[in-house]
């Protein structure tokens, strides 16, 4: 019971928030009509179990005008049942729509605010495959909770329903035993009770072990998949290593938990069916294996019988629900875990930005960029960089060094923003506008203009400006292919996607420019023009470098030394000969 409160409370927070937003009003209409509708339908049903008994009465009774106008009255009913099935099912994916527009929207929204995406792969990413779990696990969230939900009330209404009429036919049809009356009040619908009771309790017994399943068979299914991308945007590499055999080992291996996975459903599911299918199949004959000595006995007519049979079976179908349903439970449940895992996993990426002890980022009035008592760590708590009273003046040219591995890219990160694992102030002019260029810069599938502007919207420049800035950073075969789609990553060559990282922060214009060996696949006259070009193009702009080679001493005004120290490296500053 503990459990079920649980899963209902996370099924509350899930699902709640959405009927709170901006589209409340939409999705609160909607779904009204759709439960209407199911009440209507449930209507429905009683009424057509109350022409089954005229229906057969009139057969027994070979009365043909009766005959013929319960035939019209069936039609009718028929009718207003099919148009209310079509309506519910329409309304009803259109909800599905506007209730995962809305949740897809929030959950990107959290995932990538604040670098949140970031942070949670520092911490070792426990919500695997985020992708799966906004793309697929919304979807399914939302579908199997409207099928479920909408479905379980149908059954208790439909069953508050049609205990009463079972109760009363109970009396019309008494237990007859042998030819002797059993006066027992009630007793199909006791039966009734009795026989969905039984079959609840044997499919949880043999079905709960689904649950762990499925949530599993996802999480493989989706690592598998995740590694077969991995491969298609590394191919290059793999190719030049001639790493296709592991690759193959490892995607298979990968692939062996799927079908592992899959087998134990199977024999799980196996079990599972033959119990629910012999479970439908003995439902339907019995009510009439209970009914049928006192129909036999004279005390009822064939439609009383069918009607009877018909109420009987829709209490036991209402009662059924759980047995019915239980593999799409368990499918649910899986996602609802699922789900409740990837907002505990942003939750506590959040978390550690404002946790004590964090390094604090403060804007300020000055034009300065300070680092006082910073402690940077790793997210286990080692420390790695120090840093204490450095500071970066406007329009400074300052080169990081330090031996490899030394912390340099995570102090860069430190000083960006991103990286909140450890201690001390990071005090950054308020407004400045901040640009970091990794050494393979992010370049989105798409346009090559919209790769070029990112992170802006494509159009934010003119193609004049955008070729203007290809020919800039040496890039002329590349300015009349401005439109032209592609996957810039794989069709570019690493010092071509670096000259395009350039061209991008002279488009930009930032205040602050932090190169992470932004250069280092180019030789060294061309990384000198890029340097120059930098220097001319952005005069304004205070830049901050991380490399290895002596040649970029000469671009810069500063150095910050990264020096051992024990387990960490502190950084400490010293002049260099001023840019040319």
């Amino acid at each position: 019971m503990t459990g079920f409160a649980t899963t209902l409370a996370t099924i509350w927070r899930l699902a709640i928030p959405y009927f709170r937003s901006e589209d409340r009003w939409a999705g609160r209409m909607l779904l009204a009509s759709v439960i209407a509708i199911e009440l209507s339908v449930v209507g429905i049903t009683v009424l057509i179990n109350q022409w089954n008994a005229r229906f057969y009465n009139a057969l027994q009774d070979r009365a043909w005008d009766a005959f013929v106008r319960e035939l019209s009255i069936f039609c009718g009913l028929a009718a207003a049942f099919i148009v209310l099935r079509v309506y519910q099912l329409y309304l009803n994916q259109w909800l599905q729509i506007r209730w995962r527009r809305w949740m897809t929207e929030e959950y990107v929204g959290r995932w990538l605010g604040e670098a949140n995406h970031y942070r949670m792969q520092m911490l070792g990413d426990a919500a695997d495959n985020p992708d799966q779990r906004i793309s697929e696990d919304i979807k399914q969230f939302i579908e199997l909770g409207l099928f479920l939900g909408v479905g379980l009330l149908g059954s208790i209404v439909s069953l508050g329903s049609f205990v009463i009429i079972l109760w009363g036919l109970s009396a019309e049809a008494p237990l007859t035993i042998g030819g002797e009356i059993w006066p027992i009040p009630g007793y199909l619908v006791w039966a009734a009770l009795f026989y969905a009771a039984a079959g609840t309790l044997l499919t949880h017994f043999v079905g709960r072990k689904l649950i762990a399943l499925n949530f599993n068979q996802q999480r493989f299914e989706a690592d598998f998949r995740f590694n077969l991308v991995r491969v298609r945007e590394n191919s290059e590499q793999i190719a030049l290593l001639h790493g296709e055999s592991a690759e193959s080992g490892r995607l298979m291996d990968r692939f062996r938990r799927v079908v592992e996975n899959w087998l134990q459903i199977m024999t799980r599911q196996k079990k599972l069916t033959f119990l629910t299918s012999g479970y439908s199949q003995v439902s339907i004959i019995f009510p009439f294996i209970v009914v049928s000595p006192a129909y036999f006995a004279g005390h009822l007519q064939l439609g009383a019988l069918m009607q009877t049979a018909s109420a009987f079976n829709s209490v036991q179908s209402a009662l059924s629900f759980f047995v019915d349903s239980y593999v799409r439970m368990t499918e649910w449940r899986a996602v609802i875990a699922r789900l409740a895992g990837f907002e505990m996993a942003i939750a506590a990426a959040r978390a550690v930005t404002s946790a004590t002890p964090s390094i604090a980022i403060q804007q300020a009035a000055e034009k300065d960029v300070r680092l006082d008592g910073l402690d940077v760590t790793l997210p286990g708590g080692q420390s790695i960089v120090a840093a204490d009273g450095v500071t970066i003046a406007p329009h400074d040219q300052v080169l990081i060094t330090g031996p490899s591995g030394s912390g340099k890219s995570t102090l860069l990160r430190a000083i960006a923003g991103i990286w909140p694992f450890g201690k001390g102030k990071v005090t950054v002019p308020a407004g400045a506008r901040v640009m970091t260029l990794p050494q393979r810069p992010y370049l989105p599938i798409g346009t090559l203009s919209a790769a070029i502007t990112y992170p802006a919207e494509p159009g934010a420049f003119d193609d004049d400006t955008l070729r203007a800035a290809l020919l800039a950073v040496g890039l002329p075969a590349l300015a009349d292919r401005l439109e032209e789609h592609a996957h810039w990553s794989r069709m570019l060559s690493l010092g071509e996607q670096q000259r395009l990282g350039i061209a991008r922060a002279l488009l930009h214009a930032p205040d602050y420019l932090l190169l992470d060996e932004a250069t280092a696949s180019l030789d060294e006259p061309a990384e000198a023009a890029l340097y120059t070009l930098l220097h001319e193009r952005l005069p304004g702009a205070t830049i901050v470098s991380i490399g290895h080679r002596s040649t970029l001493a000469a671009f810069h005004k500063r150095r910050l030394t990264l020096t051992r120290e024990g387990e960490y490296y502190r950084v400490t500053a010293a002049a260099l000969t001023p840019a040319a």
